[in-house]
């Protein structure tokens, strides 16, 4: 007769925790091989690309069909673009712009998100959805728009100058009639109002995700500081912004991402690329790669320079983090 400690050990019986609980985990990488095979596909092999295109010497489009040879060049185009004095205006031109478009758009972001955040949920969601109205509005529709708005002939802001008493125009501004004023001619004024499109399409983002993080936030600590007769800038300084700082770290991380890479609004604004004292590094790139005589290894250069920027803020921000995981 078998007793129940004869019956023989099955597979799964002697299979130890170890060995199943291996077994259950690459479960999760199974699931995500798709969406990784679609990010290299659209997104890493085009970048590969860009990297070995920048170490030959591409001035034709046969050459990029395979039809002629690429002569390789090496480090020679970062060379030539490293030792060219005007590289340095457009780094300079870049960077200004995106630090004070960061700093613009952390402010105002979050002053509309505090506003949300006071307001009935009614409002707030009014007052939410026409602040997304900017966001949703794609790039290069909105750009039309504003440039339409500063026209020299037709657009609004021309049309309010000439509105103004002669005497008030001719005493602040020097002129009464603004009929055919180049508004995108002086460098500082096209950046201004490339300043002006940027922010205006950016800050809603950041404007609903300080909400978000708002309300992640317990109201009792604001009650609390608010009875102990606490100012509203002394509670956001001392509870609020301690408690949302991730997400203002990310914030700025991506504000910083897409202001350097910012390329449309320049574009249609400049109406091309005919005005390089105003150069960002974007559209040098493009410049450079598509301008007659075609340069696509030179522009792919700085294509890969600015990627390179862009990794080392995101890790600067990544290694942060981690260390404020470490302190805490």
């Amino acid at each position: 007769m078998t007793t129940l400690t004869e019956v023989p050990e099955t597979a799964a019986a002697r299979e130890t925790p170890a060995r199943r609980r291996r077994r259950v985990d690459r479960l999760p990488y199974l699931l995500l091989l798709p969406a990784l095979v679609i990010i290299g596909v659209l997104l890493l092999w085009p970048l590969g690309q860009v990297v070995v295109m920048s170490f030959y010497r591409l001035n034709t489009v046969r050459q990029l069909r395979g039809d002629r040879e690429w002569p390789w060049v090496g480090l020679g185009n970062y060379a030539d673009i490293l030792s060219d004095p005007f590289f340095l205006t457009v780094l300079r031109n870049t960077v200004l712009f995106a630090a004070a478009n960061v700093l613009l758009t952390m402010v105002l972001g979050t002053l509309v998100g505090l506003l949300l955040n006071r307001l009935g949920r009614k409002m707030a969601t009014f007052v939410a959805s026409c602040v997304m109205l900017a966001w949703a509005t794609p790039a290069l529709t909105g750009t039309i728009v504003w440039k339409w708005i500063f026209d020299d002939t037709s657009g609004l802001v021309t049309w309010l100058f000439n509105a103004l008493p002669d005497g008030l125009s001719n005493g602040l501004f020097g002129r009464s009639d603004w009929t055919g004023y180049g508004w995108f001619n002086s460098p500082l004024l096209f950046f201004a109002i490339l300043t002006l499109v940027v922010v205006w399409h950016s800050f809603p983002f950041i404007a609903v995700s300080v909400l978000a993080g708002l309300k992640s936030v317990p109201s009792e600590l604001h009650e609390a500081a608010r009875v102990d007769g606490a100012s509203p800038w002394r509670v956001f300084w001392k509870i609020t912004f301690p408690l949302l700082r991730p997400v203002f770290g990310i914030l700025i991380v991506l504000s910083t991402i897409w202001d350097f890479k910012v390329f449309t609004q320049q574009f249609v604004l400049a109406g091309g690329t005919q005005d390089r004292p105003t150069f960002m590094l974007a559209i040098y790139s493009y410049a450079e790669a598509f301008s007659p005589p075609p340069k696509y290894g030179l522009g792919a250069a700085i294509a890969v320079i600015l990627t390179l920027i862009l990794l080392v803020v995101t890790g600067f921000y990544v290694r942060m983090v981690l260390r404020q995981e470490d302190e805490s």
